[in-house]
């Protein structure tokens, strides 16, 4: 049966790794890595997970107890030497996948939320958003049950930049209209 795709052997897979690795911002765990690389049908979940113990004994990467995998200084500059052996298209692909990942987990770091529960049975949600210099907004709000509470939740790590856009608008231009008014 004639094979599709571009990747073909465990040296293709390992190539792609390594681009993958070189270009996350942290480490990653086995099943991210796999879902970043799958951009060929040619490859499977079975062949990054071979791979990637191969390459922590040749030591172009690290794993953390945790299971999470990070690329090595020697990793680095083999990488620099093979990602021209990478197919373009897939190479194209595995691009936009790894940038759309380190674009989320970027913004991810940057959104605090904590639920605490309460003796009455109610919700306190405490949500907040930094930026690169510290903390942009902290918003406190209560629910009445857990639902609710995560309801309160998911809405704000979907919109927490539209929310705080929202309230610096509502607020600069209340206080405008109360200046003018003077």
């Amino acid at each position: 049966m004639e094979r599709h795709g571009f990747i073909h052997d465990m040296l293709d897979v390992k190539v792609l790794l390594l681009y993958i690795m070189s270009r996350v911002h942290e480490p990653v765990d086995v099943q991210r890595i796999y879902e970043l690389a799958y951009q060929d049908d040619c490859l499977s979940y079975f062949d990054v997970a071979e791979a990637l113990p191969q390459m922590v004994e040749t030591g172009h990467l690290t794993c953390q107890e945790k299971g999470l995998y990070s690329i090595t200084a020697k990793g680095i500059e083999t990488g620099k030497v093979t990602d021209d052996s990478l197919a373009y298209p897939v190479m194209q692909r595995v691009k936009a996948a790894v940038e759309r990942f380190n674009r989320e987990r970027r913004r991810d770091n940057f959104i605090h939320i904590q639920t605490v529960s309460k003796a009455e049975g109610d919700y306190t949600v405490v949500m907040g958003l930094d930026d690169e210099v510290g903390n942009l907004m902290t918003l406190e709000m209560s629910a009445p049950s857990q639902r609710q509470a995560i309801a309160l939740t998911r809405a704000f790590r979907e919109k927490a930049e539209l929310l705080y856009h929202m309230i610096v608008t509502e607020l600069l231009d209340a206080s405008e209209q109360d200046h003018e008014g003077e």
